[in-house]
């Protein structure tokens, strides 16, 4: 038994034995598909208006079993007290194995990561949009309080689509990502937390520098955390802040 298998099995118990529960769906659209992972809130009522926090994970966890990408961060919103405080849709998409949630031009060399000024073709958050426009015809979601984030790979999703979208989303966050710093423009509306490592050896901190000087810049209301001796597992970091998801559950448009 591998460590990968031994996570999921018990992160299966936990959701068994548990109340809470990350639901297994699927997204089709014109042929392709999204799956995905969906935690609704204690109680649910189907009248009440709730907020929507999409999560993309990272490279890592990309794959076809729609099980991978709730390593990272899932246990934060099965936690009882945040469930009570904080009732809220939650929603975590798999990227396929062989795609990437952000436009990288390249990832080879010392320049390891080199992104488009212009990101607009994506088929991966083609899909992420279409699941988002499928969930809040579903739902009933407060637009005030869309928020998207993610780790890694996604979290250079993430500033991408935001770019694609930049009036839909409250709050986003970043952890140990980048992007092209010519599009801070249009990633200016949203309340933004960027968190790295300062020795992470796969995604350099420069480039969260570099979109946290680019946002300022733009007058965006940016948080940005640097964790000392901290290499690309930053979001453990994150997680265990108790202050993260009260900061971002309280943002609203």
């Amino acid at each position: 038994m591998n460590q990968i298998t031994f996570l999921l099995m018990g992160l299966t118990g936990s959701l068994l034995f548990g109340q809470a529960t990350f639901d297994n769906e699927v997204y089709e659209e014109n042929g392709r598909s999204l799956p995905y992972r969906i935690l609704l809130p204690n109680d649910f009522q189907a009248n009440k208006k709730y907020p929507l926090l999409v999560f993309l994970h990272g490279a890592g966890e990309r794959g076809e079993d729609n099980e991978l990408q709730l390593i990272h961060g899932s246990a934060l919103f099965l936690n009882g007290a945040f469930r009570e405080k904080h009732p809220a849709i939650v929603v975590f998409p798999q990227c396929p194995q062989d795609a990437y949630w952000a436009t990288v031009l390249s990832r080879e060399g010392p320049q390891r990561f080199a992104f488009s000024e212009k990101p607009k073709e994506n088929p991966q958050l083609d899909l992420v949009e279409g699941m988002l426009r499928m969930l809040q015809k579903k739902y009933r979601i407060n637009k005030k309080q869309l928020y998207v984030g993610g780790l890694s790979m996604g979290a250079m999703g993430t500033f991408e689509l935001v770019y694609r979208n930049p009036r839909k989303f409250a709050a986003a966050f970043a952890i140990c990502g980048g992007a092209n710093p010519k599009i801070a423009k249009k990633l200016r509306r949203p309340v933004w937390r960027i968190d790295h490592g300062e020795a992470d050896e796969v995604v350099p901190i420069q480039l969260s520098e570099n979109m946290v000087a680019a946002l300022k810049e733009k007058k965006a209301k940016v948080q940005f955390y640097r964790y000392a001796g901290v290499n690309h597992n930053s979001w453990d970091n994150v997680f265990a802040d108790p202050a993260f998801l009260p900061w971002l559950f309280s943002q609203s448009k």
